[in-house]
């Protein structure tokens, strides 16, 4: 299946020269989510893994279906303010400043072994930083998986640089 086909770009979103690569129209597509869930699931079905860690927003929506799929539990990397119990935090940079992702202090128990999921890796920044969470709640990062890539921006190696394996499903040229 060429996933890339089911992907909506967009010019110049959020900001001029970025084309913004919208999953929406893949998700909607009943026989290109279920194709996609699918051969993500597919890769990891020999892994051991006992949870999906899906990054805010789009994340949940494929880590959750994954989770589904492998039985496993689903952890939820949200942005930071959103989770209502105690929670560990992690920045991570941005073109201009920084963000931060959160996870619930409880929701990886030491050895756990999790699986990172999102729509996109761009820079690997969002994804570094749930790598980061995952290990410091005593987890072990399985390896981290996305529906679409942009190599020329480097993520890969970012996660590469961390001992991450990665998977995605199609790539992007340019931003």
């Amino acid at each position: 299946m060429k996933f890339e086909a089911l992907i909506r770009s967009i010019p110049d979103f959020p900001k001029t020269g970025v084309v913004y690569r919208d999953i929406t129209t893949l998700l909607g597509d009943a026989g290109g989510f279920r194709g996609a869930v699918d051969r993500l699931v597919e890769h990891y079905n020999n892994h051991q893994v006992d949870l999906v860690a899906g990054i805010e927003a789009r994340g949940f929506i494929i880590g959750g279906a994954m989770a589904h799929q492998l039985n496993t539990g689903f952890v939820p990397v949200r942005k930071k303010g959103k989770l209502p119990w105690t929670t560990i935090g992690q920045q991570y940079e941005l073109e201009y400043g920084t963000d931060e992702v959160e996870v619930h202090i409880d929701a990886v128990r030491e050895g756990q072994r999790v699986l990172i999921a999102d729509d996109l890796i761009a820079t690997g920044g969002t994804a570094k930083a749930a790598v980061h969470l995952i290990r410091r709640s005593g987890g072990i990062v399985v390896a981290a998986c996305f529906m679409v890539e942009l190599p020329a921006l480097g993520g890969r190696s970012v996660l590469h640089g961390l001992g991450v394996e990665v998977e995605a499903l199609c790539a992007f040229d340019g931003e």
